[in-house]
């Protein structure tokens, strides 16, 4: 190996140094996770800024009422779920635990219980138009209860992925703190 002060020592030809520059696992994991949860939250900030849009069109009148519909109720407290993801945006610099089990917590709060009120919200126009072929909402000539039901679809799996990441990402930094308090 080579050295500051001179030449490399007799009888190595410096490849004996891989085994002492492994990266621990849980520092692997975390930055691995943290790559995963950004994705999402991006993701989660797509499907935020299309409910945002949907509800400026309606209320500025942007478009006509035949265009886009009035927003459903839910969507109301779900634009608060741009909160969870600020928060585990915050969290990853520093790993920060505290900022992380907000996110977790108020994703749950702000993002899932929304969606789960609006498909309960929603189940009887759907129920209706499914049996009886009439939809009274539109969002550019489609069902406004349709293309919401997708939306909700795709949250819901959006973030059930986020909070099922944060807690792996959680146990990874529990492990290395437990680690730098056995030393």
């Amino acid at each position: 190996m080579a050295s500051r002060a001179g030449p490399r020592a007799t009888g190595t030809d410096g490849s004996d140094f891989r085994h002492r520059e492994r990266v621990a696992e849980h520092f692997q994991m975390s930055v691995s996770l943290k790559s995963e949860i950004k994705k999402l939250i991006y993701m989660q900030v797509a499907l935020w800024l299309l409910v945002a849009a949907q509800m400026c069109v309606a209320h500025f009148k942007l478009l006509p009422h035949d265009q886009v519909a009035m927003p459903y109720q839910w969507e109301y407290p779900y634009l608060l779920s741009i909160i969870p993801s600020l928060f585990g945006l915050f969290s990853f610099p520093r790993n920060n635990i505290s900022y992380l089990v907000i996110s977790m917590i108020s994703t749950g709060l702000f993002s899932v219980a929304p969606l789960i009120y609006g498909s309960m919200e929603m189940f009887p126009m759907a129920q209706q138009l499914y049996r009886h072929g009439k939809a009274y909402r539109f969002i550019f000539g489609f069902s406004a209860v349709s293309v919401m039901y997708l939306l909700v679809v795709i949250a819901v799996q959006v973030h059930g992925w986020q909070l099922y990441y944060s807690k792996k990402l959680l146990d990874s930094w529990f492990t290395s703190t437990q680690e730098k308090k056995k030393k």
